[in-house]
């Protein structure tokens, strides 16, 4: 990936960017040297109103200057684009004192393919299937991370720590979010990340902040844990004493000891269910048997009454009769008399002869049925007996559930109880927790009060020198960790706004100029000066000017033309002299890319 064309600037004392280049000839590569560098953007004679210089190529450089520094990507994207397809972009740096490119490729962005000598690099490249050498996002992050921050190419034994690409984005903001506040990089950034990247600029103990955002997790987790118990997901655990939970177990473990006693003596007839049914079926016998016999005993005593009550004979109370009325009866109706006597009489026989043998059919079959009756109770009793003794596998089975409830009601309560017992001692402990964190924290804050100064003492002059009044860079400690913020005065404007972050990162530049390793630049897109003030334009361009040559960095900034306050400036101060790119609306050829996409 040599390239005879890159230049490189040997003065540079710290890590710096040299040029940014592409594989096409349409591409307008710009050289950066130390100090200030402008990249402008200007309306041509012949332009019309309807010509703009957005999409000149400002915002792409400093994409690309992102891309090739391990940026993420997504298909469709940024840089990730059809119309860019067979480009790569190319960037010459300087890192431990040496000169480097790294080129990345648009349909390839997963490689990092590098030319320098890296034998003295904690991580080293490996070849791909051609045999350039290349190293992974991972890989290419991790080792800028060491380079530029001092960042340990391993792990941190912390779960949440500074990342390179949070940090180098304090010094490359890209997007109009980015401007918004000087602590955030972008808008919703995590206030985990936000406190430990910014502790880990400023030179305070990052670990504290890391340590403030594990804290925030449990507290969160518990106030969940009392959302869900008063929403009903989990019961009302936290709703519960522990008194009332420990009386309910007592009630429960009585439960359960009762039920395994129960189940313990419990005895299984295996043919329970049809010696049950045989029971079942003799007691309908015995009182079908029993009707019975009832019926036939009150049939008995009509047969018997009806047999006390047949007369011997009729005739001779007829004859009785008629004497007593005076009638004489002649011999042929005597004769007729006697014979109907007669034939009365064998009726009265035949009567006797059926009632008699009807009531010794019916005594014979009571007696039978009697004898019947004795014979099934005793069986029946023998299978009460069993019964007594013995229950249904059914009547276990349901048992055995009933017992198997009460367990687990009782293991509910235990749960309870102890996830009572954690949220109790989980909030006490937090408390502990919390307070040694602060105190932690606050003895650290003040074992550093002379970078906290220094700091504070730096973003205050730099605002001084722009609004000819202090501004207040505010480092402190809350009850939810780091607390920063600045202070302007006449802040509220857009412009004003802006000016705090341009304060802010000017003193991150200054701040780590001094320390090895370093990024050693600063990169502003024309964002930044969006509503300032002339004045303010060119006081903060003559002051990054002043500071980046008087502390060995580079600042970069991209700008329109009509944004330059010619008039403003002090006299022998020359910005043209720092402008390294002019970029123009005359025609494509003359926008960074040399196409439009």
């Amino acid at each position: 990936m040599t390239n005879s064309s890159k230049l490189h600037d040997t003065t540079l004392l710290h890590a710096a960017i040299y040029g940014v280049r592409t594989n096409r000839p349409t591409f307008k590569t710009v050289i950066f040297r130390q100090g200030l560098n402008i990249v402008l953007a200007e309306r041509t004679k012949h332009s019309t109103k309807k010509d703009s210089r957005n999409g000149l190529g400002k915002s792409t450089l400093i994409e690309i200057i992102h891309f090739c520094l391990g940026a993420g990507t997504t298909k469709g994207e940024g840089l990730i684009v059809p119309s860019l397809s067979g480009w790569s972009f190319s960037l010459d740096m300087r890192l431990r004192d040496q000169p480097i490119s790294v080129t990345r490729f648009v349909d390839e962005p997963t490689r990092f393919y590098i030319d320098a000598d890296t034998s003295s690099w904690p991580i080293q490249p490996t070849p791909d299937k051609s045999g350039q050498y290349c190293y992974t996002a991972k890989e290419w992050t991790a080792l800028l991370g060491a380079l530029l921050f001092g960042l340990p190419t391993k792990s941190y034994d912390k779960k949440y720590h500074p990342s390179f690409r949070s940090l180098i984005s304090y010094f490359i903001r890209r997007g109009r979010d980015a401007f918004s506040t000087p602590f955030e990089h972008f808008r919703k950034q995590h206030e985990w990340d936000k406190q430990v990247s910014n502790s880990f600029l400023l030179g305070l103990a990052w670990e504290d902040a890391s340590d403030w955002q594990v804290l925030r997790e449990k507290k969160s987790l518990l106030d969940d844990l009392k959302r869900a118990s008063h929403a009903g997901i989990i019961g009302d655990v936290m709703q519960e004493s522990l008194g009332e939970l420990q009386a309910t177990k007592v009630r429960l473990e009585s439960i359960v000891q009762h039920g395994e006693t129960d189940m313990a003596t419990f005895r299984v007839h295996p043919q329970y269910r049809q010696i049950e049914d045989r029971a079942n079926q003799l007691t309908a016998m015995i009182h079908k048997a029993t009707n019975s016999n009832v019926s036939d005993r009150q049939m008995l005593g009509y047969y018997q009454a009806s047999m006390d009550d047949i007369p011997e004979s009729m005739a001779d109370e007829v004859i009785t009769l008629y004497e007593e009325a005076g009638v004489a009866l002649p011999g042929s109706t005597r004769r007729q008399l006697t014979e109907v006597q007669e034939f009365h009489h064998r009726i009265l026989e035949n009567r006797k002869r059926f009632l008699s043998s009807e009531i010794e059919r019916l005594k014979r079959e009571i007696g039978d049925r009697e004898a019947t009756i004795r014979e099934w109770s005793d069986e029946r009793a023998g299978i009460l007996g069993i019964l007594k003794t013995h229950r249904a596998l059914d009547e276990y089975t349901q048992l055995q559930q009933l017992h198997l409830k009460s367990v687990n009601e009782l293991h509910s309560i235990d749960n309870r109880i102890d996830n009572l017992r954690r949220f109790e001692e989980g909030k006490s402990s937090l408390r502990i927790e919390e307070e040694l964190l602060r105190k932690r924290a606050r003895n650290d804050l003040d074992d550093r009060q002379a970078k906290r100064d220094r700091a504070i003492a730096i973003f205050n002059g730099n605002s001084e020198a722009l609004y000819e009044a202090p501004g207040n860079l505010v480092i402190d400690l809350k009850s939810t960790g780091f607390n920063f913020d600045v202070e302007i005065k006449r802040s509220g404007s857009q412009g004003i706004e802006c000016m705090k972050v341009f304060c802010y990162d000017l003193m991150l530049a200054e701040m780590w100029s001094h320390q090895e390793p370093s990024p050693g630049f600063l990169i502003h897109d024309s964002t930044i000066f969006d509503g300032v003030d002339e004045r303010q334009r060119a006081l903060a361009l003559e002051l990054a000017a002043k500071k980046s040559v008087e502390h060995g960095f580079q600042y970069i900034c991209t700008l329109n033309s009509d944004m330059i306050p010619w008039k403003e400036f002090t006299t022998g101060f020359n910005l043209k002299t720092y402008v390294r790119l002019t970029l123009t609306d005359a025609n494509e050829s003359d926008s960074l890319l040399g196409i439009r996409f």
